[in-house]
């Protein structure tokens, strides 16, 4: 596995090395070994799934807060988003900056995503598809959110947003 640090410290884009022969490919996704290697959160307490019929269709940006705090290692397994961080640490030289990355299930990365960051993304095909592990279990008294184009964080995302639920639509204003 290759793995590339964010600009925001402790966030990791995660390559596969693939073996490749007539039949196709065969590589590893994740691997508590490496992981580990590299001082990151190892356990998985939860996988999920999201299937987004529409490009434009956005989820975020969302954290769970406190004890529940999670680590989330996401991958596209159908289509292409554009999933975009933020560091929510306080105590972070890059408290407040994101970074948007391409996954797809044609370049097969995996983003690992620390504690105390927001996730959303923004799919940029039609019926897309993700998978997500995560450290903790979906505990809703700890859930959090920020409104997708909230000015404390300056994102610009790259389509139109076409389907937001009103929930993600209607977050107040951050303030740290």
């Amino acid at each position: 596995m290759q793995f590339r640090p964010s600009k925001l410290m402790g966030a990791w884009v995660i390559k596969p090395d693939a073996v490749v022969d007539e039949r196709g490919f065969f590589a590893r996704i994740w691997c508590a070994k490496e992981l580990e290697a590299k001082g990151l959160e190892t356990s998985i307490l939860q996988s999920s799934i999201a299937f987004n019929h529409f490009k434009g269709t956005l989820r975020g940006l969302h954290w769970q807060g406190g004890r529940n705090a999670e680590v989330k290692l996401v991958r596209v397994t159908r289509g292409t988003v554009w999933d975009v961080i933020v560091d929510l640490r306080e105590d972070s030289p890059t408290y407040l900056q994101h970074e948007g990355f391409t996954l797809s299930d044609g370049n097969h990365a995996t983003l690992y995503v620390p504690r105390g960051f927001a996730h959303g993304y923004v799919t940029l095909e039609d019926n897309t598809e993700l998978t997500y592990q995560m450290s903790a279990c979906h505990d809703l008294k700890s859930g959090r959110g920020a409104r997708y184009n909230d000015p404390a964080f300056g994102i610009h995302w790259p389509v139109e947003i076409a389907q937001i639920n009103e929930r993600d639509r209607s977050y107040p204003d951050f303030h740290s």
